[in-house]
């Protein structure tokens, strides 16, 4: 039985009479990078080699020196390259785990923009997008990053436009937010090589219900809650989390919904349980905690940035969400 879609094209590519060359992507890993990010990438396209019967994509690994580079599990990876020493490829992917910062980094930064000044397509999962942005290849395109990132990714780089959604594709930048968004990255450009049969065959063999478009917004601290809501809320909840660092009054968020602002109270109370303007506090609080644990910016900084014209009533308003006050947030994150 053959696992090929039903579609001429696909068939012609599974039997060598369509294109003949193969798309190849590297793999940069860095220390502690994401071994699920990367896994996920990785299987999509081999699963796609599968299902055509002949290997359309292959893949290859690269670190700063071409060394084995130990992953966030513990588990060490073999290298086949040095940045320096890698043969030119069709996509670069940078691999980050939990931190950006990791031995030889000068060294994969200086690579990166040497690939850039040559035209290379490059991407990123999880956080890469950080050190993409690092080595200045984000200049003038669209991305996005983890969401427990994207904070400190905005502060450090407010000039780049980091969208929150699950993943872009803006030119020759590919960036998602890593997991399983790895996976919707990787189908979006099977799709394109391929078409969308064999990308939904793909994404039935990893019972990937649903192949996400580059639209769908990452499921981000307590927005996770809205699987399923309201689409007023959403849009709501959507605008407050673009408008952290100068909210939007109850009037203006009723009036971008087209409801009233007792009609606004009423959908909150019913799907979350609180008022909007509780909602709207705790996705402040918890993006000064991200910037808290992620930035060395000054506590006074982040209540700025996060809405708050008084640093007593931040100190106040963050002991009562989290339990403790900024400042031992500060010590014990750093």
């Amino acid at each position: 039985m053959s696992f090929l879609p039903d579609q001429p094209a696909l068939q012609q590519w599974a039997m060598g009479e369509a294109r003949q060359d193969t798309r190849q992507f590297a793999f940069l890993l860095v220390d502690k990078f994401s071994m699920f990010s990367l896994a996920a990438a990785i299987d999509t396209v081999r699963s796609a080699n599968r299902l055509l019967g002949r290997d359309v994509y292959s893949w290859v690994t690269v670190s700063a020196d071409g060394e084995a580079v130990m992953a966030s599990n513990g588990l060490p990876i073999k290298i086949d390259y040095a940045i320096a020493d890698l043969p030119p490829v069709d996509i670069l992917f940078v691999c980050v785990g939990l931190t950006t910062e990791f031995p030889g980094k000068s060294t994969v930064l200086a690579g990166l923009r040497s690939l850039g000044r040559r035209g290379a397509a490059l991407g990123a999962l999880a956080a890469g997008s950080y050190l993409l942005a690092e080595a200045g290849q984000l200049e003038g395109h669209r991305c996005t990053i983890h969401w427990e990132n994207r904070a400190s990714f905005m502060e450090r780089f407010p000039e780049i436009e980091c969208t929150g959604n699950v993943y872009e594709i803006d030119r020759k930048r590919y960036t998602c937010a890593g997991v399983t968004t790895s996976i919707d990255l990787m189908l979006e450009i099977v799709r394109n090589d391929l078409g969308v049969e064999l990308a939904n065959e793909v994404a039935n063999q990893f019972q990937h219900e649903r192949i996400r478009s580059p639209g769908d917004r990452q499921r981000t601290g307590p927005e996770r809650d809205l699987t399923g809501k309201s689409e007023k809320l959403k849009k709501i909840v959507e605008l407050m989390a673009d408008n952290l660092d100068e909210p939007y009054s109850a009037v203006q968020l009723a009036r971008a919904a087209s409801l009233s602002v007792r009609q606004v109270e009423r959908l909150f109370l019913r799907h979350l349980g609180m008022t909007p303007g509780r909602y709207y506090m705790r996705l402040r609080l918890e993006r000064a905690r991200e910037l808290l644990r992620q930035t060395n910016m000054a506590i006074l900084d982040v209540a700025i940035a996060t809405g708050f014209t008084s640093h007593s009533y931040f100190a106040q308003s963050y002991r009562q969400q989290f339990g403790r006050p900024p400042s031992e947030e500060r010590r014990t994150t750093y």
